[in-house]
């Protein structure tokens, strides 16, 4: 049998008509009707357009249009072409997975450093945060102080450390006056006081709690408004709220 693009030429001859003429009735280009007779393949571009030349072609010579597709993908030059086409991808999408590794690779450093510095920086904040010349109280009910022992007005609780239910100040100690903030738990209640911008008492604490503080600008913010009474510079403010209401003031004394 002759190769595929010499039966299309042979056919063409046959009905005695030119490339031209073959051109003028099918709408293709007689350069690529020459590049099928001659298999140039290439010379035509992708495979989807030489895929319907042929059947154009094929179709108006009455040839075998599916035998024309198998013989074209069969063709040596088809299967180089292929494989060129496969190697450039693969080498392409090689390119890109690199290059796309480069460019994560300064973000990902970045992005370690950064956690470091902000582990380092809360670190130092929880640490020096506090009252001046004290650290921060982050209370907990587990634990309670020695029996009889109270704060004195102006001090913070050790760290870790709640007063038990029941505490209040010691047996003659001065009530808080002027520029003290008396804060008194009737029920259980989150609790956080800060003082001049620093945290001096935080946590969950029980009934009977009381701490006294001093400063200029102290601001209380609680998670069961009902169960804790305040006293500022001497004046009764009463519970902050409701039961379960969470409430935050400022005080400047």
């Amino acid at each position: 049998m002759a190769a595929l693009g010499e039966r299309f030429r042979i056919a063409r001859e046959a009905r005695g008509l030119t490339l031209e003429e073959v051109s003028e009735q099918t709408r293709i280009r007689s350069v690529y009707l020459a590049a099928i007779e001659e298999e140039q393949w290439d010379r035509i571009g992708a495979a989807v357009y030489v895929r319907g030349f042929l059947r154009t072609y094929a179709s108006f010579l009455k040839l075998d249009v599916e035998l024309a597709h198998r013989e074209y993908a069969g063709s040596p030059a088809v299967w180089s072409s292929a494989e060129a086409s496969e190697e450039r991808e693969a080498a392409e999408a090689a390119s890109a997975s690199a290059a796309g590794k480069r460019s994560l690779a300064p973000w990902l450093w970045a992005a370690g450093v950064l956690a470091v510095l902000l582990v380092a920086y809360l670190t130092y904040s929880l640490v020096n945060s506090g009252q001046p010349g004290g650290a921060v109280a982050i209370a907990s009910p587990s634990a309670s102080p020695s029996p009889g022992a109270s704060p004195s007005p102006g001090t913070s609780p050790s760290p870790g450390v709640s007063p038990s239910p029941g505490t209040s100040p010691s047996p003659g100690a001065a009530l808080p006056g002027a520029g003290t903030l008396l804060v008194t738990l009737s029920g259980t209640s989150w609790l956080r006081v800060t003082v001049d911008g620093n945290v001096s008492m935080v946590g969950t604490f029980p009934a009977g709690t009381q701490r006294a503080f001093r400063g200029k600008h102290v601001t209380v913010r609680v998670g069961n408004a009902a169960a804790v009474t305040l006293n500022a510079d001497g004046k009764n403010v009463g519970p902050l709220g409701g039961a379960g209401v969470v409430v935050e003031r400022t005080f400047t004394l």
